[in-house]
This record gives structure tokens, sequence and C-alpha cells, in this order.
């Protein structure tokens, strides 16, 4: 393995290598403050602002609702496992530069041995990666910024946002060709909330997607609902943080173990997955329902250590109330009272429940509004997911009503029915954040077709005159040959 005198030299190498990124060669608009918006600055934002540059596409803004980098993105504050729920050997934000990648970043600080060590990335490494391909690559991000209406107008849009200044807040109207949705698991949605819960004082209850004051919980009693991984993380960082107890509630009778999806993790179902007939498409994403979300081993493992968690299967809340600041319920007919419930019951898609696309929600093409399965195979949760086209973009419900729909790109979760990944993950990264770019490039440059002929047509000087090879010019005997 090569030792670097500098951490960075592999990624200094690797920039040099490819030389300087191309200059923008959009044509600029009167009235356009960006040619992409990207909403978002966690580790698929910065990695979009980096492809779209390497595309030569500029006038590109990445904005996050969060007050500063330190308190953006999920790996520090909401994400709660341990190690990454992937392999370390995916793909992830390089962009096929392996220079850039989290196994070269990690072996220069800690060698190839340590890297051959671990299994799957710790989720600290990852956050402190990120943070590196953010300043190495010098990914400028509008933090404080909240999108909070998109208003088409004609083929652009205006983004109305909130922007934090210290303690106060002011309203900012920008303008965008395109926009990129890189904003996270809630982003075509929000939390799924079970109505028994619904009405529980946010005192005593919180969703997993929230920050939540563990060490408060100390000597405290805990319920959480779910059992995916989001649910057993919680879990365990409750335990972990001093819970008096933790019991964790799941519907089914066995925890899902099957990870369904591994059977087209190959490259001809990975990179040909969006050209599948939508019923098998559909068909893939019911498996998925069906056997359930998945845990890693190692964080129900987490769990199992402490002998004050106890597991309940086959066991939804029906009821829960509030009294003497407890939440009491009775599953399956056994009385209990908890200091606080935690909700791990995943996401709802729904694009109207977002204020941002409110405005424009009911023109978007969803799943039942495109395929009709028959009543075995319904599924209402899966009917209400965008369906979307070859460049994640949304899809108007009625042709000619909302065309500029296509110019919005869907790059989370909400986009798992059309291209069969949890899209916004690291394994979306290879195929998709391409695919997108593609689509923009392809778009911005056909929109301003008049603008590229008249550049082609472009008058251009020659790079040199005939005299550089006058001399050289055979010359028959007999006759005179005037080259002036």
């Amino acid at each position: 393995m090569t030792e670097f005198t500098h951490p960075d030299q592999h990624a200094l190498d690797t920039l040099r290598l490819i030389g300087p990124a191309p200059d923008n060669w959009v044509p600029p608009r009167d009235g356009i403050d960006h040619n992409v918006a990207i909403i978002g600055g966690g580790q698929t934002g910065a990695a979009f602002a980096f492809a779209l540059r390497r595309a030569g596409i500029g006038q590109v803004s990445v904005i996050d609702a969060a007050p500063d980098e330190s308190q953006a993105g999920i790996w520090l504050n909401r994400a709660r496992m341990n190690k990454l729920r992937t392999p370390k050997t995916l793909v992830g934000p390089e962009a096929g530069l392996p220079g850039l990648s989290f196994q070269a970043w990690y072996e220069a600080r800690l060698g190839a041995a340590s890297y051959a060590q671990i299994d799957r990335i710790p989720r600290t490494r990852w956050a402190e990666y990120l943070a590196w391909y953010r300043h190495f690559l010098d990914i400028p991000i509008r933090y404080g910024t909240r999108l909070t209406r998109i208003e088409p107008v004609g083929e652009h849009f205006r983004l109305h946002l909130e922007v934090r200044e210290g303690a106060s807040v002011r309203g900012v109207v920008e303008t965008a060709r395109k926009i990129v949705l890189s904003n996270g698991v809630a982003g075509n949605g929000g939390p799924n909330l079970p109505a028994v819960l619904k009405d529980l004082p946010p005192a005593l209850f919180a969703h997993t997607s929230q920050a939540i004051d563990f060490a408060a919980l100390r000597g405290k009693s805990v319920a959480v609902i779910g059992a995916a991984a989001s649910a057993f993380d919680a879990a365990a960082t409750a335990l972990e943080a001093g819970a008096e107890q933790v019991h964790l509630f799941a519907r089914r009778e066995r925890i899902a173990s099957v990870p369904v999806t591994r059977t087209r993790a190959y490259p001809g179902a990975y990179d040909n997955y969006f050209q599948l007939p939508d019923a098998i498409r559909w068909s893939q994403a019911r498996r998925f329902r069906e056997a359930g979300s998945t845990p890693p081993a190692d964080a129900v493992e987490r769990v199992t250590r402490f002998p004050n968690f106890h597991l309940h299967l086959g066991a939804p809340w029906t009821q829960a109330a509030v009294r003497d600041k407890h939440v009491e319920t009775r599953v399956a007919g056994e009385p209990f009272a908890f200091d606080f419930v935690i909700a791990g019951t995943g996401y709802v898609v729904d694009p109207a429940l977002r204020p941002e696309l409110a405005e424009f929600a009911a023109h978007i093409r969803l799943w039942r509004d495109q395929y009709v399965p028959n009543e075995a195979d319904s599924d209402e949760a899966l009917g209400s997911h965008p369906y979307l086209g070859a460049g994640l973009e949304y899809l108007e419900k009625v042709e000619g009503a909302a065309p500029y729909l296509k110019h919005i790109h869907v790059y989370n979760p909400a986009a798992f029915v059309s291209f069969g990944l949890p899209v916004g993950d690291v394994p979306s990264m290879k195929r998709d954040i391409p695919a997108v770019v593609q689509r923009i490039s392809r778009d911005l440059f056909l929109a301003d077709l008049d603008a590229h002929e008249a550049r082609f047509n472009d008058d251009i000087g020659a790079d040199f005159d005939d005299s550089i090879y006058a001399r050289s010019v055979w010359q028959r005997e007999g006759v005179d040959v005037d080259i002036a």
C-alpha cells in the first residue's frame, strides 16, 4: 500500500489528474438566481454539488435548514446506530474517483490494516469523512436557510425561503430553473405516527426523527414502538443512557430478518431497475413491505445484552392515556405505565404533507394514478409514492396541467417504488446521482438550444496560417505554385 506524507495526498493527486472542472456552460438568464437549487446539505446535497460542478453546470446553490454544519444531516444528530447499515465497499459520494472515497480517506489516516478490520463503517467516522469531503472539495452550503414554498412561474420557480440570521428570521425570494430534493427521509411526507400516539404530549413522547434527550431518560421506564432499525437504535441509546427499563413493542410475531432486496443486489437488476414493468416494480415493493424492514443483527444484539430490555412480539398498541405524568396502556390484556414513549414507526410518503410542495401536490402523478394492482396486492402506502421519470423527476398527473414538475428531481426515499432502493442512502448514489445530473444537463442544454447553436456557429480564429507548412508543399517540376 502506498504511504502518503500528507493524509490528503491521494485526494490531491486525484483532483490534479482529472484536471480542473469545466467552466459553466449554461447561458445566464435574466431574473434567474440559480440554475439548480439543491434542498438539503447532507451527504447527497454535497455529492450533487460536486457532480454538477464536474458537469460544467454553474450557478448551483445548496441550502440547509440547520443553523450550522454541526447540526446538519443525521449522522451526529438523529442517527443512533453505531455502524452504517450498508457494506463499507459501496460507492458513495466520490463519483467514481477512488481518491475521494471513504476507504482512501480512512486508510490515509488510520492505515489499510485498520480499514480491513472494520466490517461496516462506524457512524462517527462517516460523519468525519463527510465533513472532510465538503471542506476538501469546497462545497458551499447555506445553513439556516429553510425552503417554505416552491412557486412555479412558467418554466422556473420562485423559492420562498426563511433565512435565519442570529435570533432573527427574514423572508427571501430567489429563483431557480431546477430543484433537487435531497431532503431526507421525510422529504416527501413526514413521520408516521400511529393514531394511538397522536394525542400524547411532547413531554412524554417523541418520534425517532426528533431530537431526544436520552440523558433525561436515566432511571426512567421507556416504551419503544416499532421493530425496524431505528426502533432498536433508540432502545439501545436509552439503555446505554441508563434507562431503568426499556420495553420494545413489535406488531409482528417475529422480528423481520429476511433482507428480500438482497436478491436483486447485482448490476443487472441495480442498473436497469427503472426499466422493469410497473407490475414487477410494484410486486417487489409489496414483497419488501410484507417481509418487513430488517434491523442489522448487531442492532438487535446491542439491546439484548441488557437484562432490563424486554421485547414484546405480536403486541401492537391500541390504546394510550396519560395519568400522573405517565403513559398508560394495555397490551394483550396486560397493563403498563411508562415515563416516556418513543415511536420508531417510520415515515409516510404524501407530497401534500409538505408545505413547500402543497401548491402543486395535487398535480403530481402517484403510483395509484399510474398502476392498479389486483385487490390482493393493493397497498395504500405504496400507492401514495410519486411515480417518477428516469431522471427521478416528478411527472404530471394530467399531461399539460403542470409541465414545470419535470424540473423537480426527487432524491429521497419517496423514490423507493420507482427505483427499488431507499434513495438518498449510500446504495443509490452510484446509479441515481449521475442519472439526475445527466437529465439536468440535457434539460438545461435543450432549453437554451438557440444560444448553443449560435455558439456552435460562432466565428473562431484559425490556430495557424499557411506559412507553417508553405515550404513543405510539393511542387511539380516545371510548374510554379504560388502560395501567398
